[in-house]
């Protein structure tokens, strides 16, 4: 089959806050010659779109598609397009879209599962860890792991009230998920090698599993230093990192010790492949960012990396923006990939605009 148009579209975002009602995720959507349509999901917002419907466009239409090969194939010729503007950011966050898109395009051209495609099902239950703020929730829900966010204040006067608010998470998460429940915590960029290191001692008698992008992406130096000085707790990151090559600095700076490409961030899931081969390469662990959504769920479920899918739920009074009807719910804390073809999950139109 061909590719016989490709079009990337803003969904209607409501409940997004921040910076994120122009900048938030994309749908891309391929079809081909024999009428089939692949949808997949980018990041980049409203910045990404031209590049989807004018650069990235103009290479791949007529391009023939019959096999995981030819989807790398492509991937390699729009990375390479797109250098001079792309390379990470939003260049590779649209990129992520189209691959995701001709992922599903094949899987339901074939009539297999992306799961499928990428060797089988390994994993019929996938572990799964709600992110937020209301463990109390997440544990009547089932989860038995939890992560909760911690952004530091860099304010002298508020330091020990920033330190006693990770105590208060954290004893929270224990209280109501149990002593054996994964407890993680999300720092966003905003602690740094001393902040780390206290709450490493802090925090100690709550055995946290993970300390999350303490630092910048940019510091691997600073990351890499700190690692040893925070066991047994783990570093981890890479949300904000893109491709095989970026990740590349990451290992050769030995800076995490678990890596969290997204998916629909940092090039799709032929870079995330790339991204996991490297990491066995090098010792390190690979826990997908959001990985409960369902392009990285079939990664998952493929048995490819580590058994922990992300569920982003926030609390439970919060506003959810279901823009993929058909995507797995999570029971007792688990996921249950779907083996309908492709991706398994239909666009909800309304949504659209």
């Amino acid at each position: 089959m061909r590719i016989q148009q490709i079009s990337a579209h803003y969904p209607n975002w409501q409940a997004v806050g921040g910076w994120r009602p122009r900048l938030w995720q994309i749908v891309v959507r391929v079809e081909s010659d024999t009428g089939v349509v692949g949808y997949g999901y980018g990041g980049g917002g409203e910045a990404s779109l031209p590049i989807v419907n004018g650069h990235f466009r103009e290479l791949l239409m007529g391009r023939g598609l019959e096999s995981v090969d030819d989807i790398a194939a492509i991937w390699d010729d729009l990375y390479f397009a797109s250098i001079p503007y792309g390379r990470r950011g939003v260049g590779v966050m649209a990129l992520s879209g189209v691959d995701l898109a001709l992922w599903d395009l094949l899987g339901k051209a074939t009539g297999r599962p992306v799961y499928d495609l990428l060797g089988g099902l390994a994993r019929p239950q996938v572990r799964a860890y709600a992110s937020g703020g209301d463990p109390e929730w997440f544990a009547q829900m089932g989860f038995t792991a939890c992560k909760f966010s911690h952004k530091w204040t860099g304010d002298p006067a508020e330091y020990e009230r920033d330190y006693d608010r990770a105590v208060a998470s954290a004893e929270a998460a224990r209280q109501h998920l149990g002593d054996e429940a994964l407890v993680m915590a999300d720092c966003y960029l905003s602690w740094d090698a001393a902040v780390a290191e206290e709450m490493g001692r802090r925090l100690a008698p709550y055995n946290l599993y993970w300390f999350e992008d303490i630092l910048t992406p940019d510091l691997l130096a600073e990351q890499a230093a700190v690692r040893p000085r925070i066991k047994p707790v783990l570093l981890a990151g890479g949300e904000h990192e893109f491709t095989q090559y970026g990740f590349g600095e990451i290992a050769r700076a030995n800076a995490l010790d678990i890596w969290q490409p997204d998916v629909t961030w940092c090039g799709g899931v032929t870079a995330t492949l790339r991204i996991i081969e490297l990491a066995k390469q090098n010792g390190a662990r690979v826990v997908l960012h959001r990985g409960g959504e369902v392009w990285g769920l079939h990664i998952i479920a493929a048995g490819l990396c580590d058994n922990l899918g992300e569920l982003v739920l926030g609390h439970r009074d919060a506003s959810q923006e279901n823009l993929w009807l058909g995507a797995p719910q999570a029971v007792d804390g688990h996921l249950a990939v779907s083996d309908a073809p492709g991706f398994g999950v239909q666009i909800d139109e309304r949504r659209m605009g």
